[in-house]
């Protein structure tokens, strides 16, 4: 498999921008020349913030709270589209990690 150096510049200096996405209140973007941890770790806490505001939401509809079904419905789509994500992005690192063992040195 080749890959182009182009397609994954390093250092990573900003976590990727979803469009439609926004941050969880108390997420604070990563600096800049961050590194590849510091904007993964940063990354999986958005999502567990994501997945938390969900779980609230769902709590809230469910015991008769101020919430509707629509603002229920959106947090639980985007708590599982960052969840997916993660989980494609994690998929990627194990592949590439694979890859380096795999290289005869």
């Amino acid at each position: 498999m080749q890959v182009n150096p182009n397609q994954f510049p390093l250092p990573i200096t900003r976590a990727p921008e979803v469009p439609g996405l926004a941050e969880p209140a108390g997420a604070a973007a990563p600096a800049e020349g961050a590194s590849f941890a510091d904007v993964l770790a940063d990354s999986l806490k958005q999502v567990n913030s994501l997945q938390r505001e969900a779980d609230a939401s769902i709590e809230t509809l469910a015991t008769g709270g101020a919430t509707s079904l629509h603002d229920t419905m959106l947090a639980v789509q985007k708590a599982d589209l960052s969840f997916r994500l993660m989980m494609q992005v994690r998929n990627k690192i194990v592949e590439a990690y694979q890859e380096v063992l795999r290289m005869q040195v």
